[in-house]
């Protein structure tokens, strides 16, 4: 390049940013009086929603333009941004795109996208600026129903979001597609005719609600958009309301004390069965993610055999918990922990008329989430049975 270009160069250089430093002082005079509220209210724009980086926070829609004439000192972000054929489209046409950085404060850039948020963010306010926040460094939420079947005197309702958009009669019900790892038709025909009563629901599709950090429930279509399948997957084991773990930035592992206990032998309930139903126990609650502060059963749809006991209501129970239990009552109450809900203290762990599965609960009440990990070593009446507890601790 000559000298005389680089004069040049360094003159328009110059010039433009003092036109850029002018159009701000006069935007900053002459501009509407536009706010962070009064842009949401009038472009309805989706407070609390999760977004991620390089989105607009307008979603597919076209971008906000205002006049020139009113708001000449926008052209100060084209400008900044080197967008030279924005400005002469602004120039000529007598529009200007809105400067977002006047009413936004973090990870909104000049044009309304998302920038510098690591992660499912979601659109809030800070202040009385909008701002896109990025994610706690752990952001759970709870599964609720989003689709679901509701038994009825002719059939059932196939019902979405709350609404009912099918009625289904009883002789179609075998008919019906829904199915996923844990239930198929045979699972919900098996529902309608010996479980249910009229008004009874049964869960097909599970959205996400109560989050952590104050964002929007999502629907059962957004969850592995937003969160990732292996979320959708660890909500479909366990039973609705369940609090489940989406988001986690930078933490280590710490690993608790193991503990661990062996089947035993009480042949007058069958020790087969026992096995079975200890192992099961352990299916039950292995991999279990509890969130902080929350309160967590263990997996559905993990079903347990019943042996003959006088002493037990009804004349039966699910021999065999027991040792599972105590492992795991071991392992929770050692972090400090309350005795699980449906728990005693006695060598008898479990308490009758209790799910080992669904109606057992653990409380985490420490401010990081923890992992529960089961497992047994071989079989039989000496077959070990194992419990851990994995603390996810920030780093």
């Amino acid at each position: 390049m000559s000298r005389s270009w680089r004069k040049i160069s360094i003159t328009i250089f110059l010039a433009l940013i003092f036109l850029v430093i002018l159009l701000a002082v006069f935007n900053a005079v002459n501009s509407a009086p536009y706010t962070a509220q009064s842009v949401t209210d009038e472009y309805n724009l989706p407070i609390g929603q999760s977004m991620f980086e390089n989105q607009s926070i307008l979603g597919q829609r076209d971008p906000i333009q205002v006049p020139l004439i009113t708001d000449v000192g926008f052209l100060s972000h084209q400008l900044l941004a080197f967008d030279i054929q924005g400005l002469l489209m602004s120039l000529s046409s007598g529009i200007v795109p809105f400067d977002f950085t006047t009413i936004a404060s973090e990870g909104i850039d000049s044009y309304g996208n998302v920038v510098d948020v690591k992660g499912p963010g979601y659109l809030t306010f800070e202040g009385d600026k909008l701002a896109v926040k990025e994610p706690d460094n752990y952001v759970w939420g709870y599964s609720v129903p989003y689709k679901w079947l509701v038994k009825t005197e002719n059939g059932v309702d196939v019902v979405e979001n709350g609404t009912v958009i099918q009625s289904v009669p009883v002789d179609q019900i075998k008919d019906l597609d829904f199915s996923n790892d844990y239930y198929n038709n045979n699972t919900i025909v098996s529902w309608y005719n010996y479980d249910a009563s009229n008004g009874s629901t049964f869960t097909l599709e599970k959205g996400m609600a109560g989050f952590s950090d104050g964002r929007n429930n999502i629907s059962s279509d957004d969850v592995p958009h937003i969160f990732g399948q292996d979320v959708v997957d660890y909500a479909a084991e366990y039973p609705t309301g369940s609090p489940i773990l989406l988001y986690s930035g930078n933490y280590t592992e710490q690993a608790g004390e193991v503990y661990g206990t062996s089947l035993g032998s009480h042949p007058e309930y069958g020790d087969s069965i026992r096995e079975v139903n200890a192992r099961q126990f352990v299916e039950a609650w292995n991999g279990t993610v509890i969130p902080p502060n929350s309160t967590s059963s263990g997996k559905d749809y993990v079903y347990f055999e019943s042996a003959s006991d006088a002493s037990a209501p009804g004349g039966s129970a699910s021999h065999g918990v027991c040792p599972s239990a105590r492992a795991l009552r071991a392992a929770v109450t050692s972090e400090g922990f309350d005795l699980p809900v449906g728990m005693t203290w006695d060598e008898d762990a479990v308490q009758f008329g209790f799910n080992p599965a669904q109606d057992i609960t653990v409380t985490n009440n420490h401010d990081y989430p923890v992992m529960i990990k089961m497992w047994t070593e071989g079989s039989g009446t000496g077959m070990g049975i194992y419990g851990q507890v994995i603390r996810y601790v920030p780093a």
